[in-house]
């Protein structure tokens, strides 16, 4: 579960972390990188499309600037992954929610901006 976020920090299970984020039902990765600052592109969720969640939230930044494109969006539905694209702090909540109704839901998030 996510505990806190604030601009450029977010709390998981007690830990603090200053980077983008992978959060996994069974892990953290610290300093999630994207070809492209703020656009996520296929390639960039390759590691999370292999867990095979069933939702993928992505936490769009403090002020929601990091973009999805419809490639990435169309690449997600054939894959069966629905997305969810939120401002980081709705994107928490909602993946907190998710999370505690036991769907397989992973979160990439995006800390700033």
């Amino acid at each position: 579960m996510i505990e806190r976020y604030d601009f450029g920090l977010i709390v998981v299970k007690g830990r603090r972390y200053s980077s983008d984020v992978l959060i996994f039902p069974d892990r953290v990765k610290d300093g999630w990188w994207r070809r492209e600052g703020h656009a996520v592109h296929v390639e960039d969720l390759e590691e999370v499309v292999a867990e095979k969640p069933e939702v993928l939230v992505i936490g769009t930044g403090y002020y929601g600037l990091v973009k999805v494109p419809d490639e990435v969006k169309r690449y997600l539905a054939e894959k069966g992954i629905e997305l969810i694209a939120q401002p980081t702090k709705e994107a928490c909540s909602t993946f907190n929610k998710l999370l505690g109704e036991g769907r397989k839901v992973i979160a990439a998030l995006h800390l700033t901006c």
